[in-house]
């Protein structure tokens, strides 16, 4: 399944202090739907950062689709496979703009419609045809295992793509003896402007975003063919294996990334509010909480949870945190502190006022301890202390 516009080029989005994505960020790459999901992860808390890692364009005045509905009106197929609602509304609209909608729609009635799932049922139905059959998990391998068990030796079978060719379903079909035409009813293109994929990138490098989520294989392959062209693709495998979570609708979107070694989740149900409950459920599991001076203390990705209140601390406090975090209840001396600043140079007064902020950002200043001409410390509840000792 593939796939707010917020501003690209913004920066992310602070939201109110609820909602179990409340102190993370998460990276969108999705060109459609953006919006959708977008509100989705706001509603729960979450920043966002939106990326669209590629865009769409139709083909209505595509030749190569324009061929393709010529083709299956003077053939007629024994089976057409419908994959997306917007790509089948696409085709019978470019049709019917090419005079051609009534003599496509007719010879698709008599043919074995198939439709991968709830929305291209109600595509399908909207212009009068009804599908003969929907696989309940909305996948395109209950299909092809439909049409295999089936038999497709010597078939025409039409296949509506959605962006991206879908080799292993067509040549699954052709190596069955089947006759595949396949319908492109749009591509997917690189962006028009990619300074916000470049942002992106940077910010997964920095470690600055908590996951990204992926609606579509292109845009999984896409956003790594653009690491790969800045020399960033190592550093991106690394942050995307260790620190930021790659969240995909489903195991077709997730192949580009299997394919690098990324290990991905993905949730049982290929839908974007079932992708938003899986973030829900990942990231705070993820995320480092420490009993510190009496306090529940919850590191997350841009702000803290003491206590279950959400304090937003600034980036520099957070390189800071994460520092102290590493080791709880060693003291971390002042020179390993400012290598962890961005940017700070070697001026150690630097550490002082990161620190300073970091204490008033989190409202307790005991959870940090200051101790005199060696660093600092968190301070770590003594019932706690045995368990982070070899830590």
């Amino acid at each position: 399944m593939d796939d707010e516009q917020q501003r690209p080029d913004q920066q992310p989005d602070q939201q109110p202090d609820q909602g179990p994505l409340a102190g993370f960020t998460v990276g969108v790459t999705a060109a459609r739907r953006a919006d959708e999901l977008a509100a989705l992860l706001r509603r729960r808390g979450a920043a966002v950062l939106h990326a669209p890692a590629l865009r769409i364009v139709p083909l209505a005045d595509d030749g190569e689709l324009l061929a393709a509905t010529k083709e299956l009106i003077d053939h007629v197929p024994d089976v057409v496979v419908a994959t997306t609602a917007i790509g089948f509304r696409g085709w019978v609209e470019a049709a019917d703009g090419w005079g051609l909608g009534e003599q496509l729609l007719d010879r698709l009635r008599g043919v074995e419609l198939l439709a991968r799932g709830p929305k291209v049922k109600g595509a399908v139905r909207a212009t009068g045809l009804t599908e003969e059959w929907s696989p309940a998990g909305e996948s395109m391998a209950e299909v092809l295992d439909r049409l295999l068990a089936e038999g497709v030796d010597g078939r025409r079978v039409a296949v509506q793509l959605h962006g991206e060719p879908l080799p292993g379903f067509v040549e699954a079909l052709r190596a069955a003896g089947a006759e595949v035409v396949p319908v492109p009813v749009y591509r997917w293109m690189p962006p028009e402007d990619i300074g916000p994929v470049d942002r992106l990138l940077d910010t997964v490098v920095a470690r600055a975003v908590d996951a990204l989520t992926f609606t579509s294989a292109p845009a999984a392959a896409s956003l790594l063919s653009r690491a790969e062209d800045r020399g960033l693709l190592d550093e991106v495998l690394a942050a995307l294996g260790h620190d930021v979570l790659a969240a995909c609708v489903g195991p077709v979107t997730a192949l580009p990334l299997q394919a690098r070694g990324v290990d991905t989740v993905q949730p049982e149900r290929f839908r974007l509010g079932p992708l938003v409950q899986l973030l829900c459920q990942e990231l705070p599991g993820r995320a480092r909480a420490l009993p510190l001076a009496g306090h529940r203390v919850e590191i997350r990705g841009h702000a803290v949870l003491v206590d279950g209140e959400l304090k937003p601390v600034p980036p520099a406090g957070m390189s800071l945190l994460r520092a102290l975090a590493r080791r709880p209840g060693w003291v971390v001396p002042r020179a390993e502190l400012l290598r962890a600043l961005p940017g700070s140079g070697r001026d150690e007064h630097a550490v002082e006022t990161a620190m300073a902020r970091l204490r008033t950002a989190l409202g307790a200043p005991k959870l940090i301890q200051t101790v005199v001409k060696r660093g600092y410390r968190l301070a770590l509840d003594p019932a706690a202390d045995a368990k982070y000792a070899d830590a």
